[in-house]
């Protein structure tokens, strides 16, 4: 098992960023498949994760938090909300949230 072989190396796999490149077949593959119009989700969100994994994912994730937040006034949340008081850092600095609790206009 690949798995197996790889933790067997390091079991914090620390030789590894995390980072999945691609040699663009993925591309091709999921392309083409639009253009017959036959539904491919395994391989269309294996290469989505690929762009997450590039960092390239990032600015859409905080466009869906922001909606959320916009829509009900969700709360994102730190990582690890246990360390921040369940708010994320970024909340605090942008100054929409002074407290633990707030509305969606920050008051």
């Amino acid at each position: 098992d690949l798995t197996a072989k790889a933790f067997a190396g390091a079991i914090d796999l620390s030789r590894f960023h995390g980072r999945v490149s691609d040699s663009g077949e993925g591309r091709w593959t999921v392309l083409a498949a639009v253009e017959q119009g036959t539904p491919a989700p395994v391989l269309t969100a294996a290469l989505y994760q690929r762009f997450s994994s590039r960092g390239e994912g990032e600015f859409a994730a905080k466009i869906l938090s922001a909606m959320r937040y916009e829509f009900g006034g969700h709360i994102e949340r730190a990582a690890s909300a246990s360390s921040t008081g369940g708010v994320s850092t970024g909340e605090a600095a942008a100054g929409t949230i002074a407290t633990g609790t707030a509305s969606k206009d920050g008051t």
